[in-house]
C-alpha cells in the first residue's frame, strides 16, 4: 500500500502542462468539470502541480473562464477539507500538538486572528494550503470566515499563476504588462483587506 503511494506522488510530481492540457480535451464534452476536478483533488493531495493544473486550464479554456474553473476548484476543495477537518479532526489536533508542541502558537494565531492570517497565506502559490485549510477547520473560526478568506486570497494567487502562466512569453517580449498583473493583484489585494476591516469591525 505505502510503495503504491509512494509511486503516485512521483507521478504526480512528473505531471506537465501538455499531459493536462490532453485530458482536458480528451474529456472536453464533460464542458468545465475536468477543469474545476482537477485543482479540486490538488487540495486532497498536495503533491498534485496545482501550477501546471490552472496554467493547463487557462490554455485549453482562456484566460478567463481557465481562471474562474480553477478557482472554483481550488475553493470547493479548500472548503471539503475544511469541513473534514471540523468533523473529525478534534483528536487529530490534539495529536499533532502533543507530537509537534510548536504548532500551538500556529493554531492560536489562526484562532486569535482568523480572516488576516488565512486571507495572506493564501495569497501566496506555495504556502501548504491543506495545512491552512486542516488548522482552521479544528479552530473555533466560523465557516463564513474562513470562506470569504479563501474565495480572496485564492483568487489573488489563482490569477497571478493564470495571468503569467497563460502567456509567459509576452512578458518577456512586452514587460509593461508586468504593471497590469501589479494593478490587478493591488485591486485584489485592497478588496481582501477592505473584507478584513468589515469583519475586524463586526
Amino acid at each position: 500500500m505505502w510503495d503504491w503511494f509512494q509511486d503516485f506522488i512521483a507521478y504526480a510530481k512528473e505531471i506537465d502542462i501538455a499531459q493536462v492540457e490532453m485530458w482536458l480535451q480528451k474529456y472536453s464534452a464533460l464542458g468545465p468539470l475536468p477543469g474545476i476536478l482537477l485543482p479540486f483533488g490538488e487540495s486532497f493531495v498536495p503533491a498534485l502541480p496545482l501550477f501546471v493544473f490552472v496554467v493547463a486550464n487557462a490554455a485549453s479554456y482562456g484566460l478567463w473562464f481557465g481562471f474562474l474553473y480553477s478557482w472554483i476548484g481550488v475553493c470547493l476543495g479548500s472548503f471539503a477539507v475544511f469541513w473534514l477537518a471540523r468533523k473529525f479532526g478534534g483528536r487529530f489536533s490534539m495529536y499533532i500538538q502533543k507530537r509537534l508542541p510548536g504548532t500551538q502558537k500556529f493554531f492560536n494565531w489562526i484562532e486569535s486572528k482568523g480572516f488576516t492570517p488565512i486571507f495572506i497565506l493564501l495569497c501566496f502559490p506555495f504556502t501548504p494550503s491543506v495545512l491552512i485549510n486542516v488548522a482552521a477547520g479544528i479552530s473555533t473560526i466560523p465557516f463564513r470566515t474562513f470562506m470569504i478568506a479563501v474565495m480572496a486570497g485564492k483568487s489573488v494567487m489563482i490569477f497571478l499563476m493564470a495571468f503569467l502562466g497563460h502567456d509567459w512569453k509576452g512578458f518577456v517580449e512586452q514587460p509593461w504588462r508586468l504593471l497590469l498583473v501589479a494593478v490587478a493583484l493591488w485591486l485584489l489585494w485592497y478588496g481582501g483587506k477592505k473584507l478584513e476591516g468589515r469583519y475586524q469591525h463586526k
